[in-house]
């Protein structure tokens, strides 16, 4: 039934294996009676599984021809298949509550892709999907290690993640260069990080851009020279070995010491 070439420019790589495309559809399985936006689409080897399971589904696309193919072959109404840009779209335009996003996504895009859900983290309860094996390493990683990083930090305080399975290049059309890997983020009950969340989100970024230093080398395009504790233990620390409520912890020292000059 595909007919569609896959296009390098929208890092596409079709999916091909059935049993595959079910177990991801089946990761959402706890959420069947919330609204799902599938993204990328694609020849819908996703597609058909979420529609058998009647989910109530949407989907947007950025390829006009997967589009066109979608509505020949795919039993879903006009305004559920979407022309258009997951990363520019006002989902809050779309959805008023609670729903999950699922797909196989574009490499390239992954990692915005769960930072755009992030931003709406009230209302995504559950994301999931492929992406290549090295970020869903990141997005699970546990602090200590060398692939917890920035979206490690910025993801776990608000979602619990499951690496869920691995995926070889042989299920895909065409191959891609990489392994594959199925994730899941689920909301946790998580309210407030109990900090200035933007001073956060600036410790983690700027921490990790050096993360080979400690963090009172690292820190100190935030904090300045004249911050009068870097002798504080934490300091000695790189950051990948602070656990989220670490990171929390250091922010609250400091907002304390910045006071209204968070910038």
């Amino acid at each position: 039934m595909r007919t569609i070439r896959a296009k390098k420019a929208l890092g596409q790589h079709f999916l091909k294996d059935a049993e595959v495309a079910r177990s991801i559809a089946q990761t959402i399985a706890a959420y069947r009676d919330l609204p799902v936006l599938e993204v990328g689409p694609g020849t819908g080897a996703l597609t058909r599984f979420l529609i058998e399971e009647r989910y109530d589904l949407s989907v947007i696309e950025l390829d006009t021809e997967a589009i066109d193919f979608l509505r020949r072959n795919f039993p879903l109404p006009d305004e559920r298949i979407i022309y258009g840009d997951f990363l520019q779209l006002d989902l809050r335009r779309l959805y008023d509550s609670k729903f999950c996003v699922i797909g196989n996504y574009p490499y390239y895009i992954s990692t915005q892709i769960f930072f755009k859900a992030l931003e709406y983290k009230e209302q995504v309860v559950c994301c999931a999907g492929m992406v290549q094996k090295e970020v869903a390493e990141r997005l699970a990683a546990p602090a200590g290690g060398r692939t917890y990083g920035v979206i490690s930090a910025l993801i776990q305080p608000w979602y619990t993640v499951e690496y869920m399975f691995t995926v070889g290049r042989e299920v895909f059309e065409p191959p891609p260069k990489v392994e594959s890997a199925v994730v899941r983020l689920t909301r946790n009950e998580r309210n407030s990080l109990g900090c200035n969340e933007q001073l956060y989100r600036q410790i983690v970024k700027t921490t990790f851009n050096q993360r080979r230093k400690t963090l009172r080398n690292s820190i100190k395009p935030v904090l300045g020279g004249d911050f009068p504790d870097y002798a504080m233990p934490v300091f000695d620390k790189r950051p990948e070995q602070l656990s989220v409520e670490q990171f929390i912890e250091l922010t609250l020292i400091a907002q304390d010491f910045l006071g209204g000059n968070i910038v």
